[in-house]
């Protein structure tokens, strides 16, 4: 029976990876770096200044609130929303965060929000920052992260849909993976090179075993983002379909019901606030100040400190105040229970943003073994399907479904990382004031990515793959050179200034390119093996073999 089970379990995770391999590549490939996408954006963007946030003056809080105080006074009188950001290092977004104003005006006739606007502060003066030339048109980072679920070219509904299909696949392929593998701790020690098909697998158990939670939260949680795109009865149940009908849970779930009244400058002393919180929490850790008034309320100030890397990003430690006698309110009830709060938590997981800069670099890793385990499984499954072809007496030609497969996987596995390549050298190569420059950024990898599968068809298999593979080796070995041709900050320059986020875009895609290098040389070892096993020699003219 246990082995009955098994044998079922890997006929299962045989095909169901196969049917969703190359959409699962190209998730895990696009959404990997979106573990430092603002990291690639401010790379994408080499006219912006180096960030000097962490080597300013400290100016006294009490002054910034008074000069951010006095800007929304001036460029949003009566608004429905006042938020002031202070200085400081952020998880939630990334980077570090400059002295900034938000502000939301009422709304208009027949329209429920208003318009809303943003600032940088100098604050030292409360003027407001210009940072010199503009910044060049790009996706950047944000890009590559948001291909990985929307799919480019592809209405948004029916791209989330594909890949969440393609995630329950995968879910379903772990898990049959793990039955499959009776010993699939003994196979993580396991490791043979030379061997062919057993290398292959070797690799694929070994990676597969070493990432496995990963996988598994990845995989699960990547499947909470849409959860009601994918299960929309429950809520179609009570609340209806469509437009109107989702506004109106979403509005009850997160408590935005409220009507809010225009706002004026408040009577509270709102540095004195702050520093009573940061009596309760620590000095330097208020993150922001906002100001609104809800109908049949007092105006209210609330002051959130830094997320530290807490994993209900959306709602950190905050103190309420009223704006007017400056006293204490009971804390309000977070929006949508304990399930909002479960579902904000695993989105979290996903994202990566409760940790720190080498926790980051953990999911990185980790999301580039997602992509060796199906790149492993795909090739594996083409090399086990060729020998079983050239084992068979009767096989005079190559069968047109493996030759379909091997060239998908060529141009997925070996053409993908060509063309998010060719994504950054477009950056630099494009001109700055070409119209729609960003969008041209992504044309440019799926042109690209196209131009790999018409390749990887031209050419022998066993050559394609290594082929494609050098060319992605130089193509990011050559980035360095072309942003030290093409700008003033190459990498030595990144070295003086310390410029960390210049230097480690650099450096890490030197490494990706020594990989592709490794990659090449083994897989073109590997796959001409496979290919040399039992070729099939063509009949001479007029006989019969």
């Amino acid at each position: 029976m246990k082995a009955h089970l098994r044998q079922s379990m890997a006929w299962l995770h045989t095909w169901v990876g196969l049917a969703a391999g190359w959409v699962l590549f190209f998730v895990f490939a696009t959404g990997t770096p979106g573990y430092f996408q603002q990291e690639i954006t401010r790379w994408m963007q080499p006219e912006r200044a180096m960030e000097q946030g962490h080597n300013a003056q400290q100016v006294p809080h009490s002054q910034m609130l008074s000069l951010a105080m006095d800007r929304l006074e001036k460029v949003a009188p009566a608004a429905a929303y006042w938020r002031i950001t202070l200085p400081h290092e952020s998880l939630v977004p990334r980077g570090w965060q400059e002295l900034a104003v938000r502000w939301e005006d009422m709304p208009g006739p027949g329209r429920e929000r208003g318009t809303t606007g943003n600032e940088v502060l100098d604050p030292r003066t409360g003027a407001v920052q210009s940072f010199g030339i503009e910044p060049r048109s790009t996706h950047g980072g944000l890009g590559l992260y948001r291909m990985h679920y929307e799919l480019r070219y592809m209405p948004f509904d029916w791209a989330v849909r594909i890949v969440g299909i393609c995630t329950m696949l995968m879910l379903l392929a772990i898990v049959s993976g793990v039955i499959t593998h009776k010993k699939i701790f003994t196979d993580f020690f396991t490791f043979r090179p030379n061997k062919g098909q057993r290398s292959w697998l070797d690799a694929h158990n070994a990676i597969s075993v070493a990432a496995l939670p990963f996988f598994l939260m990845i995989t699960y949680s990547g499947l909470v983002f849409f959860l009601f795109l994918y299960m929309p009865a429950g809520r179609d149940l009570l609340y209806g379909s469509g437009p109107m009908a989702n506004k109106v849970y979403y509005d009850e779930l997160l408590d935005r019901v409220h009507t809010r009244l225009p706002l004026k400058r408040p009577q509270a002393d709102v540095s004195e606030l702050v520093k009573q919180a940061e009596a309760q929490w620590g000095r330097g850790t208020v993150a922001t100040v906002v100001l609104e008034h809800r109908e049949g309320e007092p105006p209210v100030i609330t002051i959130s400190r830094i997320n530290h890397g807490s994993l209900d990003f959306f709602n950190p430690p905050k103190l309420r105040f009223d704006a007017n006698t400056a006293s204490l309110w009971t804390p309000e009830v977070t929006p949508g229970g304990s399930a909002r709060l479960v579902q904000v938590v695993t989105l979290n997981l996903h994202e990566g943003l409760f940790v720190d800069i080498w926790g980051r670099w953990l999911f990185f890793l980790a999301g580039l073994m997602g992509c060796a385990m199906i790149g492993t499984g795909m090739v594996l499954w083409t090399v086990k399907r060729r020998r079983h072809h050239l084992s068979l007496a009767e096989e005079r030609q190559e069968h047109l479904g493996l030759r379909l497969v091997e060239t998908l996987n060529v141009a997925t596995i070996a053409g993908l990382p060509l063309a998010i390549a060719a994504y950054f050298w477009a950056n630099r190569l494009l001109p700055v004031s070409l119209v729609s420059r960003a969008d041209w950024e992504i044309h440019v990898v799926f042109a690209v990515w196209l131009a790999t599968l018409f390749y990887a068809l031209a050419r022998p298999v066993s050559r394609a793959w290594g082929e494609l593979f050098w060319l992605g080796c130089l193509a990011y070995a050559a980035i360095p050179i072309l942003n030290a041709i093409t700008t003033e900050r190459h990498l030595l320059r990144s070295f003086q200034t310390g410029d960390w986020v210049f230097v480690g875009f650099e450096l890490t895609v030197t490494v990706l390119a020594a990989v592709l290098a490794l990659m090449a040389i083994r897989v073109k070892r590997r796959l001409s093996a496979a290919h040399q096993a039992r070729p099939w020699v063509p009949p001479l003219s007029g006989q019969e073999s």
